[in-house]
């Protein structure tokens, strides 16, 4: 594969598995880890379900899953070849960023759904005592996430500079 021409195949392969493995442990699916691994290896950041599939030993079926749900999740990105109908699958320098961008709003919508069951279930009763706890550590991780991300915008132009 030309994307790792320099480096040792099977080390990127090793890489590819164990970083694969410790996703898997914090709770992506196998497939998915590996897709996700083997990307951001890759000295582009980008791969076709071909060089995936090739690379990664497994079918393109495989790959179609795992692409569709790092997508969803917005862990890469999609794009076209130029002058092809081949897509290319792209991990970002500031992908971990993007996502838990996106997952603010995801637990901004938990919060409104939990305030709901307070109020359904009643404040007093253990279930909407239970989900009063659940809401307020939401609001807790919201306001520090949204204050971290700030901090690392400055901390990334530091490190990398203006990309």
């Amino acid at each position: 594969m030309s994307d790792v021409a320099g480096r040792d195949p099977e080390a990127v392969s090793r890489f590819v598995e164990r970083f694969a493995a410790q996703l898997v442990e914090a709770g992506l699916a196998r497939m998915p880890a590996r897709v996700f691994a083997a990307l951001l290896a890759s000295d582009s950041g980008a791969l076709t379900s071909a060089e995936l599939s090739q690379q990664l030993q497994v079918s393109p079926a495989g790959v179609s899953g795992a692409v569709r749900y790092l997508s969803q999740v917005h862990m890469l990105s999609r794009e076209r070849e130029p002058g092809s109908r081949r897509e290319r699958y792209r991990v970002h320098s500031d992908q971990w960023y993007q996502a838990l961008t996106n997952r603010e709003a995801i637990i901004k919508r938990w919060e409104d759904a939990l305030r709901e069951g307070v109020a359904s279930l009643g404040a007093e009763t253990p279930a909407g005592h239970r989900l009063a706890e659940t809401l307020a550590f939401f609001e807790f991780i919201e306001k520090d996430v949204a204050e971290m991300m700030e901090r690392w915008q400055v901390r990334r132009t530091e490190l990398f500079g203006d990309r």
